[in-house]
């Protein structure tokens, strides 16, 4: 197959720029050609914020630069991964100008949530799921903390609304868990659109031994991953399990504040990918506190490839890929209490513990290696290019 990928870059490169990666490099390994249409929120500044807020409804670049590139050679099909701000959802135009069919990774709640991601205020919002112009969300200013900006996200979701854009230039779209998928059919999505893929751990690791005596968070130092329940929950746990936490954030000052106070919370900043899995194999078991509903919950995964099991929110699709008292165990999102709970109950049940170790890494070889993403990815396309035939 020939496979035109569009992605828009993050300035601070995360979990989505990842999954775009690991899906190319899975894509030319297994012999497909595929190109790239690329666009870096490292623009944005040189942009300017009107150019920016007409770009992200509609760019007329990508537009042009999609439409010749299809134009140029055949392709199979175009795959989005983010159009946000910059590439804009023109791309999709694009395609159908040119008769190729479209799909689209979910990998965030942006078609629905102006910050896409159900959050605010520390907690789970839902205002603008189902209001047909995000006006909740200008209100409130959940993207960038500006009404300004927020207005400029609410526009771009009316205007493509009221164009069917989402329907109608879309063949197939990929939810990452099926928890994704309904909240997306709720806020209007067709259901028959969108399919289930998980992301999938590019290299498979080597099962640790997790004799390193320690517990594990790796993740973005923000409110919304749980920062703060973790925190409070080792406050109370004392010296009983050490915490390593992996990552940087807004919260950085917070969690090198408690690694002073807190002689069990050490805090090791970012860390290779090389350095996180064997973090991973060592731990005890990963945390897994936020409070947003995940998309996904990468980080999981790659714990289960190490063997080790994850003591996750109940919220989310996190709560959907963790099978508590399998694979590891459930909490209540955002009560410290609970986890410090959960955690006393594994260190005293080691037994348990060593059959969720063989659980987890089981878990991830049925579901979440290279070869099983390799061969659903496949079948969606084909389903893609089917149902882009008989549309026409």
């Amino acid at each position: 197959m020939r496979i035109l990928t569009i992605h828009n870059r993050y300035q601070i490169k995360g979990g989505e720029d990842e999954c775009f990666e690991a899906e190319v490099n899975l894509l030319r390994q297994m012999g497909h050609e595929v190109e790239i249409y690329e666009e870096n929120n490292d623009k944005v500044a040189v942009l300017g914020k009107l150019n920016i807020a007409t770009r992200t409804v509609w760019s007329d670049e990508s537009y042009q630069t999609v439409k010749g590139l299809l134009a140029s050679k055949p392709f199979d099909v175009v795959h989005v991964h983010n159009f946000f701000p910059i590439v804009s959802p023109s791309v999709y135009y694009a395609a159908k100008t040119e008769g190729v069919p479209v799909v689209q990774t979910l990998h965030n709640y942006r078609l629905l949530c102006p910050n896409a991601l159900f959050f605010r205020d520390g907690q789970v919002c839902e205002d603008c799921l189902g209001q047909f112009i995000p006006y909740s969300g200008v209100v409130h200013g959940c993207y960038r903390d500006s009404k300004v900006a927020s207005g400029g996200v609410a526009t771009m979701l009316t205007v493509h609304r009221l164009m069917a854009t989402w329907s109608k230039t879309v063949d197939l779209y990929i939810a990452l868990t099926e928890f994704a998928r309904q909240k997306f059919i709720a806020g209007g999505l067709p259901a028959e659109k969108i399919v289930v893929k998980p992301n999938f751990v590019s290299l498979e690791p080597t099962v640790g031994n997790g004799c390193g005596g320690y517990a594990l968070f790796v993740g973005r130092l923000s409110v919304e991953k749980g920062l703060d329940t973790i925190l409070q929950a080792w406050e109370h746990l004392g010296t009983q399990i050490p915490l390593k936490i992996v990552g940087d954030g807004p919260l950085a000052d917070q969690v090198l504040a408690a690694a002073k106070t807190l002689p069990q919370v050490e805090w090791l900043g970012r860390k290779t990918m090389s350095e996180v899995h064997d973090l991973m194999g060592e731990a005890m078991f990963l945390v897994f506190p936020s409070k947003w509903y995940e998309t996904f919950g990468r980080v999981a995964i790659e714990a289960f490839a190490k063997g080790t099991p994850v003591i996750a929110a109940n919220i989310g699709a996190i709560a959907e890929l963790v099978d508590s008292g399998r694979t590891g165990l459930h909490f209540r999102p955002g009560d410290a209490d609970d986890l410090t709970a959960k955690v006393k109950w594994l260190l005293a049940n080691p037994s348990n513990l060593s059959q969720m170790r063989q659980q987890a890494r089981a878990e991830f070889e049925t579901k979440y290696t290279a070869v099983k993403n390799y061969q659903r990815m496949m079948e969606i396309y084909l389903q893609a290019q089917a149902t882009s035939t008989s549309d026409n």
